[in-house]
């Protein structure tokens, strides 16, 4: 039997060593499916519950791998759900495939059921490429090209392929006009700034008294450079959200993350340096870095892209994070005066100091940070940490002490509710020997993370580590909304909108197999992790919390304590918890001992 269009897509992937492709089956991909079956599931079809999470699970798998995530999808609908999860890789810099199926060529334009101009409808979240197979010919350059261009420009790409194409007689392109064949593999290029560049940047670096470096996603794999020059220079760094784990939280210069969900040691260091060196990231607040006038800046960024735009840097390096670090290295002379090191490091010494006790302050009945706090002195040095959209975000930015090889990542730009459990999923195919924790809110649990615990049940038996923890802060509200609605509109909460209602999580997980722990006492959440850390199942902690602990910032403006205030007076039904919560946190800022400064 001669090999169809599918079949040579199916062992494209294979031989671009695509082992798992995350989708939901449908009429308009009926031609791959045959050809999976005839393929032995090679690469392996991973069944999710909804083709968005198919998307988040690719984006999980490429985050966590650095390797080219796969989803796929029927036509019209099923390609429709995918595209949150293609924002999500598209806005975070991952790179995806989309394989998507398309109504029979011969209705095309007819207003047939499940046509969509699936052209127009990806042509902004994949805009880097997205295709339509049409003719055997084309499929080998279409599919290379595809995998090629989300590598280069960490990216999603799509390609499209009308339902009777699958099943078409595959023909090679020929050595003939208006064919054009393709090859693969590809030879990456590292990028190196000129040296003049970097001799400009040295002098500008040397000259600082006070520097400070803010570190993304794009330094990850150069701690040991990056450490060097914070040695060399006296400095300290922070880091964007989506750079958590690119330099671990025991380094004592390391003063976490930056931002709305960042540290008072990384605010203030932002706020007294003079100099700033970015490495690797494109953090979009502003207001969180040097005022525009009080610092010279420098950033370094693979991609002309992406470079000099949020803030007034001096000198702009295009050029890999690691090569230009290396070039630099050796221009950079160690300064005498550590002073403003020693203040970083004091200010971080501090800080941790403060976590913990905001952690262990009594809630009504469990306080969210102490979940966080509980699992930071036992987090695995080779874990793989998820957090969802939310108030977990704030603690997990805040309290998640990393450590060895800790991974972790969320949705850091696009911000959507709902890729927690899913990138656990994809994650633990990219690393099935390592443990995998997803922290996750109750809204985005109900939104999609339970029936994902279904897909978890479906698989884990195939992991090498059997660990897939789901931790859910269970306080029947949409919480960070509720208290973003008093902080910035100092609107009392809108009951309609923000309860949820009530789930039993631990008891779904347990229907399924799964290990499923209730928690309503604080004390009882370090044994609880312990037993899920040393289980030979995935295991959901279902966590009572107390929905009054305030995740606002820790240097919250004076605008935003006054609309809390108002939401209050206003009649806010928390009013009480949510004073006395605010209070008691404030209070571990100021306690003797401590020298914090809003």
């Amino acid at each position: 039997m001669a090999d169809t269009v599918a079949d040579v897509l199916l062992d494209r992937l294979r031989a671009w060593d695509i082992r798992q492709v995350f989708g939901f089956p449908g009429d308009g991909i009926n031609g791959l499916l045959a050809a999976w079956g005839r393929a032995n599931n090679d690469p392996q079809f991973v069944q999710a519950r909804h083709e968005e999470m198919a998307a988040f699970e690719a984006v999980g798998f490429a985050k966590f791998s650095g390797r080219v995530g796969a989803c796929v999808a029927t036509s019209g609908p099923g390609a429709v759900h995918l595209l949150n999860g293609l924002y999500d890789a598209k806005l975070d810099h991952v790179p995806v495939v989309a394989i998507v199926g398309q109504a029979a060529r011969s209705s095309m334009g007819g207003s047939y059921q499940q046509e969509i101009d699936l052209l127009s409808l990806f042509k902004d979240v994949c805009g880097d490429y997205v295709q339509m197979c049409t003719v055997p010919q084309q499929l080998p350059n279409l599919i290379d090209r595809a995998i090629r261009v989300a590598q280069a420009e960490q990216a999603p790409t799509c390609l499209i392929i009308p339902s009777d194409v699958f099943e078409l007689e595959y023909v090679a392109p020929g050595h003939e006009f208006k064919q054009v064949p393709s090859s693969l593999g590809v030879a990456p290029a590292t990028a190196a700034p000129e040296p003049e560049a970097v001799r400009r940047a040295a002098e500008i670096l040397n000259a600082g008294q006070k520097v400070a470096m803010l570190v993304g996603q794009g330094a990850r794999g150069c701690a040991a450079e990056l450490t060097e020059v914070a040695d060399l220079l006296g400095a300290g760094a922070a880091k964007a959200l989506l750079g958590k784990d690119v330099l671990p939280d025991d380094l004592p210069w390391v003063t976490g993350s930056i931002g709305l969900l960042g540290t008072i040691p990384s605010y203030k260091m932002m706020m007294g340096c003079d100099t700033l060196l970015t490495v690797g990231s494109n953090f979009p607040y502003t207001q969180f870095m040097p005022p525009l006038d009080a610092a010279r800046g420098i950033q370094i960024d693979r991609s002309a892209k992406w470079i000099g735009m949020r803030y007034p840097y001096e000198l702009n390096l295009v050029g890999d994070a690691r090569t230009t670090l290396r070039e630099l290295i050796p221009l950079l002379e160690r300064t005498s005066d550590r002073s403003w090191r020693e203040e970083i490091e004091s200010d971080v010494a501090d800080w941790w100091d403060t976590v913990e006790r905001r952690a262990m302050t009594d809630a009504d009945p469990v306080n969210p940070m102490r979940v966080f706090h509980e699992l930071s002195k036992r987090l695995p040095a080779n874990a793989m940490v998820a957090s969802d959209s939310g108030s977990s975000a704030n603690w997990y930015a805040r309290h998640l002490r990393f450590h060895g090889d800790v991974r972790g990542s969320l949705s850091g730009t696009l911000a959507t509710m709902g890729p927690g459990v899913p990138y656990v999923i994809g994650a633990k195919w990219a690393h099935p020997d390592r443990p995998a924790i997803a922290m996750v809110g109750d809204g985005a649990m109900q939104m999609n993370g339970l029936a994902e615990l279904i897909t978890v049940g479906h698989y884990w038996s195939q992991w090498a580590d059997p660990r897939l923890i789901v931790a859910i802060l269970h306080n029947n509200d949409l919480n960070q909304v509720t208290w973003e609605m008093r902080a910035m509109a100092g609107a009392p909460k809108f009951t309609e909108s923000q309860t949820l209602p009530d789930v039993d999580y631990a008891a779904f997980a347990r229907s399924l197999g799964l290990g499923g722990i209730n928690i309503d006492a604080p004390d009882a959440l370090g044994p609880a992790w312990d037993q899920a850390l040393a289980a030979d199942r995935p295991t959901v902690l279902d966590v009572r919390c107390d929905p009054d602990v305030p995740p606002i910032p820790p240097h919250a403006t004076f605008e935003q304590v006054k609309s809390v205030a108002a939401a209050v007076l206003h009649g806010d039904e928390d009013r009480w918890g949510l004073v006395r919560q605010g209070l008691k946190q404030k209070a571990q800022q100021y306690l003797p001992g401590t020298k914090e400064e809003d």
